[in-house]
């Protein structure tokens, strides 16, 4: 059995959801949704799906599961719509900007005994997977300090800054999720600074650029993240985490794994420029947890309730930077 697939939004992220879909034994793509009909045209040509308007798929027999990649402001509407049209829904994160209207939309999935994923995919990167698993099979003993590093090349359009709910809500989030993921605990304060250093244009339209982030346990476990939209050298990935016995780590991808040694010195191929190329494997990845928890009737690895967290953790974040004091979470 096939599970049969829509994607809501052609954009950047629908393409690379497309492809993850196309990739995955067990999954197809049946149609796409998107308003701009040169980005909706590229996707089915490429795929070979059908273009269908949301209200189509949305009562459309053929389809059994949808991927939301449409704007944030659309996320919990949708969400709510196919839960209670009777589809399993993935999300990309956040699955709304305001913590209350999560709170509303996990409720929702719950009650109507639905099956929701949030888009959180670094947790499915191999590389991290394999991390995960040492620190799980105790290598390094228990956990005391996550080190997260997270660099975007550069910023997104000023478009897309004005709707994102800015960097923490955007981009911190995902290093939110690893955190808590990791550690293994939840988080009980939060301590932030955030600045502009990459364009003014940026503090303008009221986000920030550079953010550091201190995370803590109840135990005492800590967590250090550290963004910046300004990464001149490519996309900037790395993970340490340091325990009672030892640490793992997991570093940055190349284009390629070769070192020259010469009269210059030693040198390395770039990093790969951004997360499309960085987490291929991640996506696809992904979806065909997904589909597992669609055909076998099992929860998803990345729910409602882990995109809830997250969102809770950059909103004490936001809250933090602004106050210049840490921020205690009940």
């Amino acid at each position: 059995m096939s599970i049969r697939f829509a994607v809501l939004g052609a954009g950047r992220i629908g393409q690379v959801h497309a492809k993850a879909v196309s990739s995955v034994k067990g999954a197809t793509l049946v149609a796409i949704a998107d308003p701009v009909a040169a980005a909706a045209h590229h996707i089915r040509d490429t795929y070979g799906c059908d273009i269908r308007s949301i209200d189509m798929i949305l009562t459309s027999d053929d389809v059994d599961a949808v991927i939301i990649c449409s704007p944030t402001d659309t996320h919990a509407d949708l969400i709510e719509r196919f839960i209670k049209a009777g589809k399993a829904v993935f999300c990309e994160k956040p699955v709304d900007l305001d913590v209350a209207r999560a709170r509303k939309v996990v409720d929702t999935v719950a009650a109507e005994n639905g099956l929701l994923m949030v888009g959180f995919q670094r947790r499915f990167d191999p590389d991290f997977m394999a991390l995960k698993q040492a620190i799980d099979e105790g290598v390094i003993g228990e956990v005391e300090m996550v080190t997260l590093t997270s660099r975007d090349p550069g910023a997104p359009p000023a478009d897309y800054i004005k709707r994102s709910g800015g960097i923490f809500r955007d981009m911190t989030i995902h290093d939110f999720d690893v955190a808590r993921w990791l550690l293994g605990e939840e988080v009980t304060s939060v301590q932030a600074a955030a600045s502009v250093l990459t364009d003014p244009a940026i503090k303008e339209l009221g986000d920030y650029d550079s953010v550091n982030v201190i995370l803590m346990t109840a135990s005492g476990k800590q967590c250090t993240i550290n963004n910046t939209r300004r990464a001149t050298y490519g996309y900037d990935q790395r993970i340490e985490v340091h325990g009672s016995k030892g640490s793992v780590a997991a570093e940055n991808h190349r284009e390629s794994r070769i070192e020259i040694a010469n009269g210059a010195g030693y040198t390395r191929p770039p990093l790969l420029n951004f997360f499309m190329s960085r987490y291929t494997a991640a996506y696809a990845n992904e979806i065909a947890s997904f589909v597992d928890a669609i055909a076998n009737g099992t929860p998803t690895k990345t729910t409602g309730m882990d995109g809830l967290k997250a969102l809770e953790l950059a909103d004490a974040a936001l809250k933090s930077a602004q106050t210049g004091q840490a921020v205690s979470l009940a």
